[in-house]
């Protein structure tokens, strides 16, 4: 019943910015949205799904080198909301954009770890 939903893709110029959310829901009260270790993973065509950026229930964050300066990862607890922020697009950034969850932190850079996913959505920088 746990379902994450992303919003925000689209299409941006090389330099531009955008901002991506994703909303969880179904969570059972004995383990709410500030428990959950949260993720963002790309994938582009014909390319292994990678990470972006993680939070922990506690705030701390990881990032790909690939995005580190340019990309911000947050979480908003009481909208049970993860939000990714991203600065000075460039090209290689385009992809479909998935949100994971796990209530135990999974590591970061094995997307088959990760237990809940949403649907992606994607984002496209033109040159």
């Amino acid at each position: 019943q746990v379902q994450l939903v992303e919003s925000g893709g689209g299409s941006v110029q090389a330099g531009g910015s955008l901002s991506l959310s994703c909303v969880v829901s179904g969570l059972s009260a004995a383990i709410p949205f500030t428990f959950y270790s949260m993720a963002w993973f790309r994938q582009a065509p014909g390319k292994e799904r990678e990470g972006v950026a993680a939070i922990r229930s506690d705030g701390q964050t990881t990032d790909a080198d690939s995005v580190k300066g340019r990309f911000t990862i947050s979480r908003d607890n009481d909208a049970n909301t993860l939000h990714l922020h991203m600065g000075s697009l460039k090209p290689d950034d385009t992809a479909k954009y998935f949100c994971a969850a796990d209530r135990y932190w999974p590591g970061f850079h094995d997307a088959d770890n990760w237990d809940y996913w949403g649907q992606g959505t994607q984002v496209t920088v033109s040159s």
